[in-house]
């Protein structure tokens, strides 16, 4: 659709090109349009270049072409529009598509949710004590479960893993085992009866177990006082 001003202007360019083979120059296409200024000359030739009936040519003066017309001026007809045909026509738009797949791509694969037992809170902050009821579950994405062996999940609670990107109230899933390897971040029961979500360095025969929060402490225990419990492999958050 064209407004009245950008017919006129595009009949009136369309006209001389026929004639002269030239453009004509924004003062004549002023004064045609009986405008006041060039300024909305500039406005109109630029709307109906981005409806794409015109385009201008760079690095040359007065270098505007037809692109296509109006019916009302001449131009082919065109589709009715959603409005026009009473339904909707949906559009569909190619993007800068490769003629072919990546060779990095990974096939689209579908996704299989399991259901884990949140089998309680998992302090992330001062040790408590854990509480394993299982009694409500949570779906998981299949590939968030790594290596074998069974898995559980855990809610957060305490802030001593947001700079682990861990934070309260965040639903941790945990695979089962008693190893663990400097730098992850483990379930570890403290004293036979804590457990705490924490990041696991072995320094001999003591064991630190890291917060990734400055306002806490790190706690060096003897390895005998720490029970891997279990190793951090996924975490769910809700917004």
């Amino acid at each position: 659709m064209l407004t009245k001003k950008q017919l006129q202007l595009l009949d009136f360019i369309n006209t001389r090109l026929q004639r002269d083979g030239v453009p004509p120059s924004f003062d004549e296409m002023k004064e045609a349009l009986d405008l006041r200024s060039k300024s909305g000359i500039h406005r109109l030739i630029t709307a109906l270049e981005e409806r794409g009936f015109i385009r201008r040519l760079a690095h040359r003066a007065r270098a505007i072409e037809i692109v296509k017309l109006p019916e009302s001026l001449g131009g082919a007809p065109t589709a009715p529009t959603a409005a026009q045909s009473g339904g909707f026509t949906p559009r569909v738009i190619d993007g800068d598509r490769p003629d072919h797949t990546p060779s990095a791509a990974m096939e689209i694969e579908a996704v299989t949710a399991i259901n884990l037992p949140i089998m309680g809170k998992i302090a992330a902050g001062l040790p408590i004590e854990a509480i394993s009821d299982g009694a409500m579950n949570v779906a998981v994405p299949g590939s968030m479960l790594s290596g074998r062996g069974n898995h559980y999940a855990l809610e957060v609670k305490g802030d001593s893993m947001i700079d682990a990107g861990i934070n309260h109230g965040d639903i941790v899933v945990i695979r089962e085992t008693s190893q663990a390897s400097n730098g992850d971040i483990v379930v570890a029961m403290v004293e036979g009866y804590e457990t705490t979500l924490k990041r696991y360095q072995r320094q001999g025969d003591m064991i630190a177990l890291e917060a990734a929060n400055p306002a806490f402490k790190t706690r060096v225990l003897p390895a005998d006082q720490v029970e891997v419990q279990g190793k951090l492999v996924g975490l769910i958050r809700s917004y």
